[in-house]
């Protein structure tokens, strides 16, 4: 795996880490009424309880350890982190405004 994506590592033992960084991107997407924000949120939310299955074995019978679905979720996430991330820093919409 990546180094850059390495340290998402923590999540598969920390899962409410994933929660955690769901509801902030959530409470700040909301507040600066970016949906992106929200949309990003959630999604790390529903990986947060996904991994949480599979911690628990809830999700997965016999071999848990071979995570092939982390090599597409880890990159999706960190894309998807990054975007709602720029879309937060930008400034306040301007009314009437295209682009």
């Amino acid at each position: 795996m990546s180094t850059l994506l390495t340290p998402m590592a923590a999540l598969i033992e920390f899962p409410w880490l994933a929660l955690l960084i769901g509801a902030v991107l959530i409470a700040l997407g909301r507040r600066r009424g970016r949906r992106t924000g929200v949309v990003v949120g959630a999604l790390w939310v529903v990986y947060g309880l996904y991994e949480t299955g599979m911690r628990l074995r809830w999700l997965c019978t016999g071999e848990c350890n071979i995570r092939i679905d982390l090599l597409l979720l880890y990159p999706l996430l960190l894309v998807a982190t990054v975007a709602a991330i720029v879309s937060l820093l930008r400034g306040p919409r301007v009314a009437g405004s295209t682009g």
